[in-house]
């Protein structure tokens, strides 16, 4: 069965770098999407949460978060005021976002790496 892997964050992001090195390694063929450059839609951050909790979604560590207003910070509570949130600040998810893809159906979605994580991930696979 064929898979569509693609790799959701940013370029220049250490651990969205050594995701991708990892799949490299692997002899995986994905796609990486700049999400800054390329930017995020409502439908592509729905179908995350269907995966993934919004909690894990949002990375409250880094410097995105950090500069937000407390009134920003308090949109991230709950699905419907966070995903306009994370719409207009894509440097707000945690990254890598790893998607995958058999045929038109979601197959998989996870947040983070560690080479444990994908290792799991793709032995299930």
């Amino acid at each position: 069965m064929s898979r569509n892997i693609t790799v959701f964050g940013i370029p220049n992001c250490d651990t969205v770098k050594k995701s991708r090195v990892w799949l490299q390694e692997q002899g995986l063929d994905f796609e990486f999407y700049d999400v800054k450059k390329q930017g995020l839609d409502q439908t592509t951050v729905r179908a995350w949460l269907a995966f993934v909790p919004l909690d894990l979604l949002i990375n409250r560590k880094g410097t995105t978060w950090r500069a937000l207003s407390d009134e920003q910070k308090a949109l991230a509570a709950d699905t419907e005021s966070a995903i306009p949130l994370i719409l207009s600040n894509p440097s707000l998810i945690k990254r890598p976002v790893l998607q995958m893809k058999n045929s038109d159906h979601m197959g998989h979605v996870s947040v983070g790496f560690s080479p444990d994580q994908f290792q799991k991930i793709f032995e299930n696979k």
